[in-house]
C-alpha cells in the first residue's frame, strides 16, 4: 500500500477507531498540562486525542519515520487549531531522537509491540525518554467481529496469513502483543495494567461508519482468498466484496464489534 492510499484509508477508518481510542486514552488519566510522545503517530489522528486529554497547557510530540505522514499530520493539526499544542518530528521508533527523561508519558498505537520489529528494544527506548514516575502505554486493535451470522467463515479468514494479528506468520508466542505485560516486567516498569475497550456499530449505518467499514473490509483480509477452500472463497466474495449484491453491510440488522487493548506501566524512580 503506497503512502497516499494509506493516508486515505487511515482517514476513512478513523470513524471506527476514534471513539474507542478516546476511551482507551481516558483509562490512562494523563495529567492536565503534561507533555508526551506519540511514537509512530502516522498522520497524527491519535495525537489530536492525546492533546485533548492533556488540555491547553499540555503538549504532544508526534514522531514518525515517514515525512509524507508528518506533513499530512501538520495539515490536520492546523485545521483543528492545535498547532501550538502538537508538534511533529521525523524519526524512527527503534532509535528515538530524544534525551532521557524528556516526556511525562509515551504512547504508541498500532506500532510498538504490534509491528514486525522486536518489541523489547522499542519499549525500552520508550521508557528511556519518560521521566521516573511517568507512564508508558502501547495500544493496538486486538479483535473484531465483522461477519454476523457467519462465524465459521470469519474464523477461517482470521486464520489465514493475511488475517493474522499482528499480521506476522510464525511469530513466537512470547513476541505476540497480548504478551506485553511480560515485556514491561522485564524492563522493570511498575504498576502494570492491561485493559480492553470494545465499541460496536449497527444498522442503520451512517455514511461515515459505512465508508469506514468498507475500507476495513478492503484492508482486513488482503490476499486471504488463496488460502480458502472453493466454498469459503465463494462465500467470501459474496459477503465481503463491496460490489456484491449480498455485501454483508447491506443487512438491515448488521452488527459489528471491535476492540482495542492497552498495556501500560510506570517508569521506576
Amino acid at each position: 500500500m503506497d503512502t497516499d492510499d494509506y493516508m486515505r484509508r487511515s482517514l476513512e477508518a478513523n470513524a471506527l477507531r476514534e471513539s474507542t481510542l478516546r476511551k482507551v486514552i481516558e483509562i490512562l488519566r494523563l495529567a492536565p498540562g503534561s507533555r508526551g510522545l506519540d511514537a509512530g503517530c502516522g498522520i497524527g489522528l491519535q495525537s489530536l486525542l492525546l492533546a485533548e486529554a492533556v488540555g491547553p497547557a499540555g503538549h504532544v510530540t508526534g514522531l514518525d519515520i515517514c515525512p509524507e505522514f508528518l506533513n499530512r499530520g501538520r495539515e490536520i493539526v492546523k485545521e483543528a487549531g492545535l498547532s501550538e499544542r502538537i508538534s511533529f518530528r521525523e524519526g524512527d521508533v527503534a532509535n528515538l531522537p530524544f534525551d532521557h527523561n524528556t516526556f511525562d508519558w509515551a504512547w504508541s498505537a498500532d506500532c510498538v509491540g504490534y509491528s514486525p520489529l522486536e518489541p523489547l528494544p522499542l519499549l525500552k527506548d520508550l521508557a528511556r525518554v519518560v521521566r521516573p514516575g511517568g507512564t508508558v502505554a502501547i495500544a493496538a486493535w486486538s479483535s473484531e467481529n465483522l461477519l454476523p451470522g457467519y462465524p465459521r467463515l470469519e474464523a477461517r479468514l482470521k486464520a489465514t496469513s493475511a488475517g493474522l494479528a499482528p499480521f506476522v506468520q510464525g511469530k513466537k508466542p512470547e513476541k505476540h502483543f497480548f504478551r506485553a505485560l511480560n515485556w514491561f516486567h522485564q524492563l522493570g516498569l511498575k504498576e502494570l495494567k492491561a485493559k480492553s475497550v470494545a465499541e460496536n456499530f449497527h444498522a442503520p449505518l451512517s455514511d461515515g461508519i459505512r465508508n469506514a467499514l468498507v475500507s476495513l473490509f478492503e484492508m482486513r483480509w488482503p490476499e486471504a482468498e488463496v488460502e480458502l477452500s472453493p466454498d469459503d472463497r465463494a462465500e467470501f466474495r459474496r459477503l465481503c466484496l463491496p460490489d456484491s449484491a449480498d455485501f454483508i453491510l447491506n443487512l438491515p440488522d448488521y452488527y459489528a464489534l471491535i476492540t482495542y487493548t492497552v498495556f501500560r506501566g510506570t517508569v521506576a524512580g
